[in-house]
């Protein structure tokens, strides 16, 4: 079949693939830049980049996730050459949110790709910045036609797209309140991506679905194409690839993971998150509660902080980056036990589009 055209904005990559957002530094500047150098959207998760910065003294993470966020931008650009789109992924569950979002447009991010919440308030925070594509992250119709709604009644604007994100096959932080809501069959691909098609058609717009979760191999490409969507989104195995920012031990962790490694957990940001049984998430799941300290107000909803009764998210995820098995957090999508091999960025793309 012929490949879709994905136009995001003023944007059309020569691949119609955007590479997931992954923190904590999992997609980072390297993952990123060689992504969108191949052709695709390389994306900058900005959740907790201060937390692995050099210059973090434990009491500046607000002012140096900013400084990170427009420092990883420009190590991205340099790889990613002057043609490389180049997104950031915003999460609305953030208590610095806004800041994030300036800072991705002041250090020249083209897509800001906003989820983990609804992003009602991302054309406010972007005004000054109008070539910057929005594209928002839904698991059903009704959120996307409620962003809609309230952008247009506020701003006057309209997504530049939307990502479908089904949290079944998805890894990291699920659009779900519970277990039962992650494996709800009305929030499959099959579903959500033809009735948000139909919708934006009927409503006579022009604004691309991209669909994400479980999204792995050229078959499942051409499915997604099959139910309407313009792109596909891919998280798990870019941040295996060679080119991926973390530490050799966390993509090891990925090759050797089965699937009785991959497990749901409730997470300290009340909601369900899908990840390997590492030493932490198994004593975890036992009720045998530890943690470092809080790193920092990160999140506007943080059960750790307000109880102890689980574990600073911030810091386990900057060990699982640093590859510490023992005690880090390591997100992953279902697909993750198709991981066998550290592949390349470039070797991956051209599987998924060999034309």
């Amino acid at each position: 079949m012929d490949m879709p055209v994905l136009k995001i904005g003023g944007h059309s990559p020569r691949h119609p693939l955007i590479q997931g957002g992954m923190g904590v530094l999992v997609s980072g500047p390297k993952l990123a830049g060689a992504v969108a150098r191949s052709g695709a959207i390389g994306t900058i998760a900005s959740v907790g980049l201060a937390a692995a910065h050099p210059d973090f003294t434990g009491r500046n993470y607000f002012e140096i996730n900013q400084k990170a966020i427009k420092e990883y931008l420009a190590e991205a650009r340099e790889i990613a050459g002057p043609d490389g789109i180049l997104a950031i992924n915003c999460m609305v569950a953030l208590t610095d949110y806004e800041l994030h979002v300036r800072a991705a447009c002041e250090g020249g991010a083209q897509i800001i790709i906003s989820g983990a919440g609804l992003p009602l308030k991302l054309p406010e925070y972007t005004k000054d910045y109008p070539e910057v594509a929005l594209v928002p992250i839904v698991s059903s119709a009704k959120a996307a036609q409620l962003i809609m709604r309230r952008w247009k009644k506020t701003c006057g604007r309209i997504p530049d797209g939307f990502v479908v994100e089904t949290p079944l096959y998805a890894g990291g932080h699920l659009g779900a309140r519970d277990e039962a809501m992650v494996k709800d069959p009305s929030l499959s691909l099959e579903v959500v991506v033809p009735e948000l098609v139909s919708f934006l058609e009927k409503e006579g717009l022009d604004i691309p679905v991209i669909a994400a979760g479980g999204i792995w191999d050229r078959e499942d490409v051409l499915k997604a194409f099959d139910l309407g969507a313009k792109g596909v989104q891919m998280g798990t195995r870019f941040a295996a690839s060679e080119e991926g920012d973390a530490d050799i031990r966390f993509k090891q962790a990925y090759v050797d993971a089965t699937e009785d490694d991959v497990v749901l957990i409730h997470s300290p940001a009340g909601l369900p998150g899908r990840a390997l049984r590492s030493p932490m998430v198994d004593r975890y799941l036992k009720g045998d509660v530890e943690s470092k300290p809080c790193m920092a107000n990160c999140l506007t909803h943080c059960r750790y902080r307000k109880t102890k009764e689980t574990f600073c998210i911030a810091q386990a995820l900057v060990d699982a980056y640093r590859g510490d098995w023992e005690h880090g957090l390591f997100f992953c999508g279902s697909n993750v036990t198709k991981v066998n091999s550290i592949e390349k960025v470039e070797d991956v793309i051209r599987s998924l589009f060999p034309e």
